[in-house]
C-alpha cells in the first residue's frame, strides 16, 4: 500500500505528444506512467477463447474494440490515466481535452452514496394489499436476517440487507399486488447475483406473512440509492477560442445545456452524449454497461419527464460550473471484472481500489465529454472536430492502409470533403 500511494503521488496523467506516438509507444509509455510491469493485457488479444467459453453461451471467437486512454484527468486531487473502449472517434480526444481544461480548475470533484441496491419481491393474489404491506413491515427484523443469512461473506465485509421498503399497487392487469424492497449494501460488488439470490431466499416468508403468491425476485436496475454526483469548475479564460471569449463559451454551454433540461428531444441525444463518456470505463473494466445506461435514463425520466443528467451554470464572476448527478452501479469483484485479463489490467491502470473509486472516474468521464459536445456546439459546431477524426475511419474504408491513412485523411480533411468517395479519388490519383 505504502508502494502505491507513493507511485499515486508521482504519476501524472498528462503525457504530451501522447497522440503523434505509435500505438505500441503509447502503451509503453501509458504503462509507465501508470507504474504497470506488465502491460501484455492492455495489447488485444488477452482474452483466451477456453476462458470466453467459459462466459457465455456458445462461443465462437471473440470480438475487440478499439482500446484509448483518456490522459489528463485530475478526480479527487488523484491523477488518472483512464482506459476507454469505444468504437466512436472523438471520444477519447474530447474527453481528454477537456480533462486539460478542466486542471486550471483543479480538476473534476466527485462524491457518492453508500452501494446499496434494491431487490423487488413481486406478490400477487392477495385481497389486502395494504394489509399484506403492513405485515411485511412488521416482519422487518426478520426479513432482514433471512436475507443476510444467504450471504455471510458480504456481512464479514460491512455490508448486507439494511433495511425493507414495501410499495402497493392496488389496480393493475394483473389485479392487486405489494412489492416487496430489499435495500442490500453490495460492497464493491455490482450486485445483481447478490440481491437476486437475496430476494429468492427470503420469498417463500414473504408468501407465508402475505398469503400471496410471489412472481418477481430480482434486482432494479434503477439504482436510485447508489448516486454519484461529479462537478467541475472552470474559469472563462480556460475557455477561450480562436474567435470568442471564454466567459462567452460559458454563456453558449450553459445555454445549450438549458435545452436539454426542458426538451425531452435535446435530452436523448445530450445524454448520449454522457454515455459515450461514461459507457467505454465500463466496457474497458468488465462492468455492465447496459444496466449503467438503464439506470442513468430512468433517473434522467424520475420526474414523469426526460430530462438532463448535467446542470451548467455561470458564476458571477464568469467561472464555468457543471454537475452531473446519476445511478452508478459498478463492482471491481465478480463477473468479468475479475475474468476477463484486459479488465483487470484496466483497473490496475486506473490504480483503483473499490468500486466507489471507479464509478468516480467514470462519473468525470461522462461530465468531460459532456463538456466537450457543448463546448463544440456553442464554438464551431459539434461536425466539424467530429468529422477530423473520423477521416481517418474514411480513409480505412476507402482502403488505405500503413502511411497512406494518415495521408489520405489529412488530405480529405483539407478539402473540405471528408468522404469516402474522396478519399478513393486521392488514393486513385
Amino acid at each position: 500500500m505504502e508502494e502505491l500511494a507513493e507511485m499515486t503521488e508521482t504519476m501524472t496523467s498528462r503525457i504530451a505528444g501522447l497522440r503523434e506516438l505509435p500505438p505500441e509507444l503509447r502503451r509503453t509509455r501509458v504503462a509507465q506512467a501508470a507504474g504497470l510491469e506488465d502491460d501484455a493485457a492492455l495489447a488485444g488479444g488477452a482474452l483466451p477463447l477456453e476462458r470466453a467459453d467459459g462466459m457465455i453461451e456458445n462461443v465462437i471467437g471473440t470480438f475487440e474494440l478499439p482500446l484509448g486512454v483518456a490522459t489528463n484527468f485530475i478526480v479527487n486531487g488523484r491523477e488518472v490515466l483512464v482506459p476507454m473502449a469505444v468504437e466512436e472517434p472523438s471520444v477519447v480526444a474530447a474527453a481528454s481535452y477537456m480533462a486539460r481544461i478542466a486542471r486550471e480548475g483543479g480538476g473534476f470533484t466527485v462524491s457518492s452514496t453508500a452501494p446499496v441496491m434494491r431487490a423487488q419481491v413481486q406478490v400477487l393474489g392477495i385481497a389486502d394489499p395494504f394489509g399484506a404491506r403492513a405485515r411485511l413491515l412488521a416482519h422487518r427484523d426478520e426479513l432482514i436476517a433471512l436475507a443476510n443469512a444467504r450471504d455471510t461473506v458480504l456481512i464479514e465485509l460491512g455490508g448486507g440487507c439494511l433495511d425493507i421498503e414495501a410499495e402497493v399497487f392496488a389496480d393493475t392487469p394483473a389485479g392487486p399486488m405489494t412489492v416487496l424492497h430489499l435495500l442490500i449494501d453490495v460492497r464493491d460488488a455490482m450486485g445483481a447475483n447478490t440481491v437476486n439470490s437475496m430476494a429468492e431466499a427470503i420469498a417463500p416468508r414473504v408468501e407465508e406473512i402475505t398469503g400471496g403468491t410471489v412472481r418477481l425476485r430480482i434486482l432494479s436496475n434503477l439504482a436510485d440509492r447508489r448516486l454519484v454526483t461529479a462537478s467541475v469548475r472552470v474559469p472563462p479564460e480556460a475557455l477561450d477560442a480562436k474567435t470568442l471569449r471564454g466567459a462567452e463559451v460559458a454563456r453558449g454551454i450553459v445555454e445549450a445545456c438549458t435545452l436539454a433540461l426542458i426538451d425531452p428531444y435535446r435530452a436523448a441525444t445530450h445524454n448520449k452524449g454522457i454515455m459515450n463518456g461514461i459507457d467505454p470505463v465500463i466496457v474497458a473494466t468488465g462492468n455492465d454497461w447496459r444496466a449503467i445506461e438503464a439506470g442513468a435514463h430512468a433517473w434522467a425520466a424520475r420526474t414523469g419527464r426526460y430530462s438532463s443528467l448535467t446542470t451548467w451554470e455561470q458564476t458571477a464572476d464568469g467561472t464555468l460550473c457543471g454537475t452531473l448527478e446519476m445511478p452508478m452501479a459498478v463492482g471491481i469483484v465478480g463477473g468479468a471484472t475479475r475474468s476477463h485479463p484486459a479488465a483487470q489490467a484496466a483497473l490496475k491502470l486506473m490504480q483503483v481500489t473499490g468500486a466507489e473509486e471507479l464509478a468516480h472516474v467514470a462519473a468525470a468521464v461522462g461530465l468531460a465529454q459532456n463538456m466537450a459536445a457543448l463546448r463544440a456546439l456553442a464554438t464551431e459546431g459539434i461536425q466539424r472536430g467530429h468529422m477530423t477524426l473520423h477521416a481517418r475511419n474514411i480513409a480505412i474504408t476507402a482502403g488505405a492502409s500503413g502511411a497512406e491513412v494518415d495521408r489520405i485523411a489529412k488530405a480529405i480533411v483539407a478539402a473540405g470533403d471528408v468522404s469516402v468517395a474522396k478519399a478513393k479519388d486521392l488514393l486513385d490519383s
